[in-house]
């Protein structure tokens, strides 16, 4: 009997290729190479990726946008063919805000579940946690929302821990940024109340250095930390009112912003002052919460803002999006989204899920997505994006304010530079 050959189907069938593999393509606009997987035959799947976020307590609404974003990720990629032909598998776990309970989390997913990949967090102190152990796992991990400078410049590029990328914004955004705004306002006596932990400190120190130089003459007159989980801001509005600035700047953020807003309204704190800056007040959980009770002309901005950038990828994404959840899209939801797809091009760029192959392609690696054009930084793992600050406007197709005049401050304008410490590594910088 002689030997039968074997036919193209059958030749396909058994190297694990097909017709879509071996194509260009795209995913919901999110572009990748032409015949990756053709060079990635040794990949076995599932890829399985450990996704944590709050999914309990008065933040919990983060982690629902966050597994908005991250599960319509996976359902796009694995209907597309999955990275390199395998199937996508994501488990979601709660973060709380505490860090052993992040660390235990990563413990979780890498020994017990066997997670390839690791993203997610809110928390800037447990970002800070996570290297202790990350290390060890030796998973790459992307962290989707918390925002500490010192996670990129002191363990990623300081200590040398390579295993971390950041593909949202950090503090720079939210800290110089908004000094780049502020500048270009006529308030000059300024004050804040914000966050009584790293992050409303590090941002309002930012925000004073930065617009001491943008613009001389400047000045702080005040300043009121709230503990997390404060409800009844009535003191800070008081301490606030009591110094009279022209100025007052917040990070505020999520159920606390809501409360304070309300609160501040009611005692006519925005009638006295007439600018006001909330860096991350572009939060979905925010303008969804407050809906007309947002004061008008308050300046805003997220680490993403669904309205911009007004380009092909970002409107079809939002359309989708709305049309999968009917919601708009948060800020956690881009960025968690992103992060999917971002692992996805660096195992497919790299043929191969071994976690330094797979940091050497996450380096310097660009990406389209919903928020714009995203380079991960080499020196420090974080990615570079560029997002909008707006005034807050009704708008009737809306039943939250939105933003109405925007201007984009550039991750090149705002974001700190390696080696980030002496002369010109902080904004400004020269032209």
């Amino acid at each position: 009997m002689g030997k039968k050959g074997i036919n193209r189907r059958e030749f396909l069938k058994l190297t694990g290729a097909t017709g879509s593999m071996l194509a260009a393509g795209s995913i919901g606009g999110m572009t990748f190479p032409r015949n990756v997987w053709a060079a990635t035959p040794a990949i076995k799947g599932p890829i399985k990726i450990g996704y944590q976020a709050i999914l309990s307590g008065t933040l919990a609404g983060y982690g629902q946008f966050h597994k908005y974003g991250a599960e319509m990720a996976v359902e796009e990629i694995n209907k597309a063919g999955g990275i390199a032909g395998q199937r996508v598998e994501m488990e979601f776990r709660d973060s709380t805000t505490k860090g052993d309970v992040a660390i235990e989390n990563c413990r979780y997913f890498v020994d017990s579940w066997g997670a390839d990949f690791l993203a997610g967090i809110d928390s800037s102190g447990q970002a800070l946690a996570i290297p202790a152990i990350i290390q060890r796992l030796d998973r790459v991990m992307i962290i989707t929302h918390a925002a500490t400078e010192k996670l990129t410049e002191d363990r990623v590029f300081k200590e040398g821990i390579k295993q971390i990328f950041r593909i949202s914004n950090p503090t720079y955004n939210d800290g110089n940024g908004g000094a780049f705004v502020a500048k270009d306002l006529p308030a000059m006596k300024w004050a804040t109340i914000s966050p009584k932990y790293e992050y409303g400190y590090t941002c309002w120190k930012m925000f004073q250095e930065t617009l001491r130089k943008l613009k001389p003459g400047v000045s702080f007159i005040t300043e009121s930390f709230a503990p997390f989980g404060t409800t009844d801001f009535r003191s800070h509005i008081n301490t606030i009112m009591d110094a009279s600035p022209d100025g007052l700047y917040s990070t505020e953020w999520a159920g606390e912003l809501i409360s304070f807003v309300k609160q501040a309204k009611e005692a006519g704190l925005f009638d006295k002052v007439k600018h006001v800056i909330f860096p991350v007040g572009a939060a979905m959980d925010v303008l969804e919460g407050l809906g007309k009770d947002m004061p008008d002309n308050i300046w805003i901005s997220g680490r993403y803002f669904f309205r911009y950038p007004d380009s092909k990828t970002n409107n079809e994404w939002v359309a989708r999006f709305r049309k999968r959840w009917n919601h708009y899209p948060a800020y956690v939801s881009e960025t968690a989204y992103s992060s999917i797809h971002a692992i996805k091009a660096a195992v497919e760029k790299a043929g191969s899920k071994d976690t330094m192959a797979v940091i050497a392609a996450l380096e310097g690696m660009e990406m389209d997505s919903p928020a714009g054009h995203r380079v991960f930084r080499k020196e420090d793992h974080q990615a570079l994006y560029d997002v909008a600050w707006g005034k807050t406007k009704a708008d009737p197709k809306y039943p939250f304010k939105v933003m109405g005049e925007m201007r984009v401050i550039t991750a090149k304008e705002c974001f700190a530079r390696p080696p980030f410490e002496g002369p010109e590594t902080s904004p400004p910088f020269k032209s």
